[in-house]
């Protein structure tokens, strides 16, 4: 499944200049595994001019994620507010829940705000460059050379793109695969009121048919709920202003009155009276658009003597109902971190590491992508 990688120069064991791309989840979390094995020339730079792109909505951590942060000394209690495993299953049938089946999740949930502030604030002094806006890449001067849109440029040994789902790494390493809509959307809310006693993460699952469902869990200060309503390209324009691959993520100022209208509508027509209430009184809403992807098939490329890699959504955005989405850029994070550590402890060949830390984690993120549309199918959304 993994494409050889061609062959580059043996690079030294000592000053390996490292350029992590993207100020989310991903990057930040690279970076700091990176400081922790000895890396001492690593640089984080972020699009944005604030180190907090964009805000997200909750987040499900695998154990395998979970243990990574805590070897990076990154507490649970800082971002994992309700230790809570639980999921609830309910399906829904004329606005009435009919049967709950409850099972457990083999991690934690936290929020994106959460998981970013614990993040960030670890990251040592210097290392985060942010409204540094990545607009190429280049080998001409040896190693790979960052051009930025204010006219900088930065050469690095290697450049990690973890730059998230309208990766510019990606477009400029792997032009081929380009986002698709899935034809549905996760439309959030984060409600300041909460209901009582709730502490478990709740999954409303209308009649297949309907194409919808509606996830709900406690967030410090009140509630989160994801809606995932179908919505066709021009609809999506109508309700965020821009088509869904140019508008993945729709902030607040993005939501028109047209799109809190028809998911006001929906809530009504399609959930209980305290979960339709719950979104009809929300004020602070935002969206995402369901993307596929085709699978990738490498995730390192050669740049003059250097290399490039792809990790997280930038690699493979998965449609969030797999879950999968931070654990596989957690994963990957870890795994490169680990490579790279062979080859500056050990003197191994950066290429040949590259080439393992490759062949180990890309069937897992191809499988991640193909498990979207079956998740989709199964609850009537998408195509």
């Amino acid at each position: 499944m993994s494409s050889p990688i061609t062959a580059t120069r043996h690079h030294t064991t000592s000053g390996l200049r490292v350029a992590v791309v993207g100020g989310s989840l991903t990057g930040p979390t690279t970076a700091l595994l990176l400081h922790h094995a000895g890396f001492d020339d690593v640089t984080l730079y972020e699009a944005t001019p604030a180190s907090a792109p964009l805000g997200g909505g909750l987040i499900g951590l695998e154990h395998s994620s979970l243990d990574i942060l805590d070897q990076l000394g990154v507490p649970q209690h800082e971002f994992v507010p309700y230790e809570s495993e639980a999921v609830m299953d309910i399906s829904v049938c004329h606005r009435r829940p009919e049967t709950e089946h409850r099972h457990l999740y083999a991690g934690r949930n936290t929020t994106w705000t959460l998981l970013h502030q614990a993040l960030s604030h670890r990251l040592p002094a210097g290392i985060l460059h942010t409204g540094k806006r990545v607009t190429g890449l280049t080998g001409e001067h040896g190693q790979p050379l960052l051009h930025f849109a204010d006219g900088d440029n930065a050469q690095a040994d290697l450049v990690i793109f973890a730059d998230g789902r309208a990766s510019t790494g990606r477009r400029l390493l792997d032009p081929h695969r380009q986002l698709h809509y899935a034809g549905y959307v996760a439309h959030r809310g984060q409600a300041t009121s909460s209901q009582p006693g709730l502490r478990d993460f709740l999954r409303f699952e209308p009649d297949p048919r309907s194409g919808a469902q509606f996830n709900l869990a406690p967030i410090p200060g009140g509630t989160d709920w994801t809606f995932y309503l179908g919505a066709t390209p021009d609809q999506y324009i109508d309700f965020f202003g821009a088509a869904p691959t140019r508008r993945v993520f729709a902030l607040p100022q993005h939501v028109t009155p047209a799109a809190r209208t028809a998911v006001d509508a929906s809530a009504r027509q399609l959930l209980p009276d305290e979960q339709a209430a719950l979104v009809h009184d929300t004020q602070t809403r935002m969206a995402a658009a369901v993307m596929d992807i085709d699978p990738p098939t490498r995730m390192v490329w050669p740049v003059g003597t250097g290399h490039a890699v792809l990790i997280g959504d930038a690699l493979a955005p998965v449609r969030p109902h797999t879950a999968r989405g931070a654990n596989n850029g957690i994963e990957q994070a870890a795994g490169l971190t680990a490579a790279l550590n062979q080859h500056r402890k050990y003197g191994a060949d950066l290429t040949t590491a590259l080439d393992g830390w490759q062949h180990r984690h890309l069937p897992a993120a191809v499988a991640s992508v193909q498990l979207g549309p079956k998740l989709g199918h199964r609850y009537g959304l998408g195509a």
